[in-house]
């Protein structure tokens, strides 16, 4: 039932999707296999500036990591007190955790929707296997091609045929997106995540290829998107030394704290002597010499 409901909310981007493709198909000219490809890069060209605040989010992560870890460290004891500082060290400093996550959840309707078109493919191919003559008024042509370079038929389960072939590339590309998507998490997270695509893989087998084959070309533009990001977008700064500190950031222990004005801290006073008799003047001794007795 809550298939019916999901397919009821996303029928608009469905019929979008089916007609783009078919403008695609049929005007350009491009095969289905292909033409599934060039949606997924008009879809990622309109996610673009969801991707630069995505960016933006991870660098001011990446910049604001030390205090954040302090605050972490301060609190470790009391989670629930941690939490509530860290909220409102994202506000003062206008972070947004969740930017981060934008273009995966801006591509999960993309990918329901995309599924359902798939479905609709793969009915209409076993019709045309039934009866040929039933395949112009459904798809405009009498013998129509879902194969992917000649190996892989997007209509079917991504688990037959060349369709692991298809499979390795996700997973590859998946990991490798999850790599730099992935800057700000600690190493076990990252490890963990990178590895979960392993994991997805008993699901996503299931699938039409088509889907995969969606999926795969979302990756690898992931891919070359983090590869240009890294040689043109400036190294995070390393944080400064007296750098002002808001109320939610704890100090070092023995560290002093800075002046809001940025003023440089002030110097320490000379050690005075431990004694009294340790800080009075040496007093020189003159030896003198005795005189002989006179005999």
């Amino acid at each position: 039932m809550s298939m019916y409901v999901i397919a009821s909310i996303l029928s608009p981007l469905e019929d979008l999707f089916r007609n783009i493709l078919d403008w695609i198909h049929q005007s350009v000219g491009l095969p289905w296999a292909w033409s599934i490809v060039a949606l997924t890069v008009m879809v990622r060209i309109l996610l673009v500036p969801l991707t630069v605040k995505q960016i933006h989010s991870m660098q001011s992560l990446q910049r604001h990591a030390p205090q954040m870890k302090e605050i972490q460290k301060k609190y470790k004891t009391d989670k629930r007190k941690q939490q509530e500082e860290l909220m409102k060290f994202y506000k003062e400093n206008q972070i947004n955790p969740a930017a981060s996550c934008l273009p995966l959840l801006a591509q999960f309707p993309v990918f329901i929707a995309l599924y359902f078109v798939l479905r609709t493919l793969s009915d209409q191919a076993k019709t045309c296997q039934a009866d040929a003559a039933q395949c112009v008024p459904l798809l405009g042509e009498a013998h129509p091609n879902f194969h992917w370079l000649g190996l892989i038929d997007i209509t079917q389960p991504a688990s037959t045929g060349w369709g692991v072939l298809l499979l390795v590339i996700y997973a590859g590309s998946q990991i490798a997106s999850t790599f730099f998507m992935s800057a700000t998490m600690s190493k076990g997270q990252r490890y963990l995540m990178m590895g979960l695509p392993l994991v997805f893989i008993t699901f996503i087998m299931r699938f039409p290829a088509g889907l995969v084959l969606y999926w795969a070309t979302t990756n690898l533009w992931t891919v070359g998107q983090g590869i240009i990001t890294r040689r043109l977008m400036p190294k995070t700064p390393a944080p400064s030394p007296f750098q002002r500190r808001t109320s939610k950031s704890a100090p070092k222990d023995g560290e002093p704290e800075p002046a809001d004005d940025g003023a440089k801290p002030a110097e320490a006073p000379a050690p005075k002597p431990a004694t009294a008799q340790a800080a009075a003047p040496q007093v020189r001794r003159v030896k003198r010499k005795k005189k002989r007795a006179r005999r």
